[in-house]
């Protein structure tokens, strides 16, 4: 299988002259690709978009657990603080001597 001539910039390029009316008949003769090339191309790009979008999704369900995760640990946190703030209060000298 030949090697395209087209760098991933130029099909771009095509693709974006097509959203912009021009007939698929038409921008295959000025570019000299078939139109199986053409739709290819384009289908290539819409699956492209559609790993993006589904990363995207991905990314926001893991930062929301993360999230949830930070805000679990830091409330813990502050109890344990709290807790430990409490025990050296009553602490009795003589304990704290013994420590």
């Amino acid at each position: 299988m030949p090697k395209s001539n087209f760098t991933k910039k130029q099909k771009l390029a095509i693709l974006a002259e097509q959203d912009s009316g021009l007939s698929i008949a038409d921008l295959c003769k000025k570019h000299q690709i078939s139109p199986a090339t053409f739709y290819k191309w384009k289908r290539s790009k819409e699956q492209e978009v559609d790993d993006k979008e589904r990363l995207i999704k991905e990314l926001e369900a893991q930062n929301a657990r993360l999230k949830k995760m930070y805000a679990d640990l830091s409330m813990n946190y502050e109890i344990l603080e709290e807790g430990y703030a409490m025990a050296k209060k009553y602490l009795t000298p003589k304990d704290k001597k013994e420590s």
